[in-house]
Parts: structure tokens; C-alpha cells; sequence
């Protein structure tokens, strides 16, 4: 049975269809959907009224890209606080180079290079 179904040729299937009918639509039915089409649709020549206009809070958000782009400037901000509070050993201090004082920072642990045995000397590894 699904061996025929598959082979159906084009003629059989307009053949098929022609014997089908059109579903029949109650007559109050089809009024109610008109009346409802019409009552969405705006008065001709009619001036559509204007929209409201936007918040400052909502075009501030729609400037900057949505709320995807707030997240993520929200989550700069908080870092670049954070290392402005708290910066890294490492980092230069702006207020030091705002100055044009250098500071030089020299460490004598070599812990983490001499861990993992990275460091070798004439094939024999170095312990620290």
C-alpha cells in the first residue's frame, strides 16, 4: 500500500484532487472575521496618531545597542573598577607614569617556571 502511494503519477493526483470540495464557511462566521478586519483597520484619510515618544532611560538603552550591550558595558565597568581599586602587582600604577616616575619590579621566585621541570639544564632538570 505505500509502495502506490509513492508512485503516484501527477495526472492521479490532479485527478485526486479535483474530486475533492472546498470546506463550506458558515455565512456568520465569515461576517464576524470581516467585521473584525475592518475594525483593525484605520479610518481612511484618517491621521494615524503618533507614537509616545521614548523615555530617556529607553533611548539610552537603544543607543548603545539593547540590554545585550548594557550587560556587557555594565561588566567592563566593574573590572576596570576593580583593577583601578585593586590593581595587580605587575601593573604600572597610572599615577606613577602620569608623572614620568618608572618603577622597575624584579621577582626572585621562579617557582612557577621550575614546577613543571620546563626549565633544563644540559638534559637534567633544575630544582628550586
Amino acid at each position: 500500500m505505500t509502495a502506490d502511494r509513492h508512485e503516484m503519477t501527477d495526472a492521479a493526483l490532479d485527478a485526486l484532487l479535483q474530486q475533492t470540495q472546498a470546506p463550506q464557511v458558515s455565512d456568520t462566521l465569515m461576517a464576524q472575521v470581516l467585521e473584525a478586519g475592518l475594525a483593525h483597520q484605520p479610518a481612511p484619510g484618517g491621521a494615524t496618531p503618533a507614537p509616545a515618544p521614548a523615555r530617556l532611560w529607553q533611548r539610552l538603552t537603544d543607543a548603545l545597542g539593547g540590554w545585550q550591550a548594557m550587560g556587557g558595558l555594565v561588566a567592563a565597568t566593574c573590572a576596570g573598577f576593580w583593577i583601578g581599586v585593586s590593581p595587580p602587582q605587575y601593573l604600572p600604577d597610572a599615577a606613577l607614569s602620569l608623572l614620568g616616575e618608572e618603577t622597575v619590579y624584579e621577582t626572585t621566585d621562579t617557582s612557577e617556571v621550575t614546577a613543571y621541570g620546563w626549565v633544563v639544564d644540559e638534559g637534567t632538570e633544575i630544582d628550586g
